[in-house]
């Protein structure tokens, strides 16, 4: 693609970083043929290809985000199928940061909008916070119609019954069972604490149990990611920065071999902070380190090359694959293997490459095109007839859990269940 970035502009590292990103689209348009917004809309800006004519448009002129640019960078997913796909190696994903930033940065909002994506850049990275908006939004769900759309499909999504705070989610050590083998710091996430805490519960018995040592880090939380794709860039790096000092710190007292994510929307903004943090003299080195060791849960299990009791339960599972795991980190074999080496039939998911809809806040944010495409996935999940459904992100497993009455599961639990940890409650609560 041909720009005409003025030099001045260029000056500007990320400027010159998205002007280098736009030079490498070809104008192909293989993008469109797997972009869920474009399948429903069939809206050239709606594609990945058409919202790049608009982001060139916006930055080659250096001019404020209008109603137009707000209303479709809002509409992507931000599941990355469309780098999967691309021969061009185009990074949209880089791209669609920088102008998200600038969209926050020159565009008002209308007020209740403005407010809404603030209550849930604030709520959502404090789970003690999140946990008492679940508690109120349990309570309001039989009134739901009284309210806005976005407001019921908030209060469709919060779970009937709210968990206890987890043991596990607090500062500490967990030692290996037997030779360690590793030690790593996990990232026990936010929304994860309040809506799922059986999920790390599940993954620090797993790693435990095969030799790892897991470290909750003091001051470690919230990776960044959810401000980050709201364009709130400055409270994306704080959050970041904390992390990074919290595993930096660590790595001093103890050393870390990895950094140990179960939930793959946050792997993939922690696997990129080095390219957030390129520009910052304090912390681009340990940035970039902490980046480098980043795993997802599922990299780790297959890199202890466990061998498993083969005690799983005959279980057909349909493992759905969440965007961020295979377009936005490009882990796609690892999940199956596992659960096939376990001893569970595994299957896949047909367009698997698909989003189901969930996209960190997105389902909050655009709750008619999240539906569909719910609905899409579900369908094709059940055509399957499966007995359970394993994902390795919490916003899928919240989004397909809302749409289905199969069991949703992380696959952490399976597996450790087929290693000999307890029955995931989600199954003994259907006996």
């Amino acid at each position: 693609m041909q720009t005409h970035f003025p030099p001045a502009l260029l000056e500007n590292p990320d400027m010159a970083q998205s002007e280098k990103i736009l030079r490498a689209c070809v104008h192909c348009g293989f993008c469109t043929a797997t972009c869920p917004t474009f399948l429903l809309t069939g809206d050239e800006l709606d594609s990945p290809r058409g919202r790049i004519y608009l982001i060139k448009e916006m930055l080659e002129n250096d001019r404020a985000a209008d109603a137009r640019i707000t209303r479709h960078l809002d509409r992507c997913l931000s599941c990355w199928g469309c780098m999967t796909t691309c021969p061009s190696g185009v990074h949209y994903m880089h791209l669609l940061d920088h102008a998200r930033a600038r969209v926050e940065r020159t565009y008002v909002r209308p007020l209740p909008e403005r407010g809404l994506r603030a209550t849930l850049a604030f709520v959502l990275a404090r789970p003690a916070l999140f946990r008492w908006g679940l508690r109120f939004s349990a309570l309001a769900r039989p009134f739901a119609r009284l309210f806005s759309e976005r407001l019921a499909a908030m209060l469709a999504l919060a779970p009937k019954k709210i968990p206890k705070a987890s043991e596990v989610d607090r500062p500490q050590i967990f030692s290996a069972q037997g030779a360690r083998r590793l030690r790593v710091a996990l990232l026990n996430g936010c929304a994860q604490q309040a809506l799922d805490p059986a999920i790390n519960e599940a993954t620090v018995r797993l790693l435990t149990r095969y030799g790892v040592e897991v470290v909750i880090a003091h001051g470690a939380g919230c990776c960044g990611a959810l401000e980050h794709h709201l364009g709130k860039t400055d409270a994306s790096r704080d959050l970041a920065a904390r992390n990074i000092d919290a595993w930096t710190r660590e790595i001093a007292k103890g050393g870390l071999d990895r950094i140990v994510i179960n939930t793959s929307g946050c792997g993939t903004t922690v696997k990129d902070y080095g390219f957030m943090f390129r520009n910052d003299p304090l912390r681009a080195e340990a940035a970039a380190h902490i980046a480098s060791i980043a795993r997802d849960v599922s990299e780790v299990l297959a890199e202890l090359a466990i061998a498993w009791p083969g005690a799983a339960p005959k279980l057909r599972v349909a493992y759905h694959s969440a965007c961020s795991l295979q377009h936005g980190q490009r882990v796609t074999q690892e999940p199956m293997a596992l659960l096939e080496a376990a001893g569970f039939e595994t299957l896949g998911v047909p367009e698997g490459h698909i989003c189901c809809g969930s996209a960190g806040t997105y389902n909050l944010l655009q709750p008619e095109m999240a539906a569909a495409l719910r609905s899409r996935k579900v369908a094709n999940i059940e055509a399957l007839a499966p007995d359970v459904v394993a994902a390795g992100n919490l916003g899928c497993i919240t989004q397909i859990a809302g749409g289905t009455d199969l069991p949703v599961l992380h696959l952490v639990e399976l597996l450790d269940w087929a290693s000999g940890g307890p029955k995931p409650a989600k199954l003994l609560a259907r006996e």
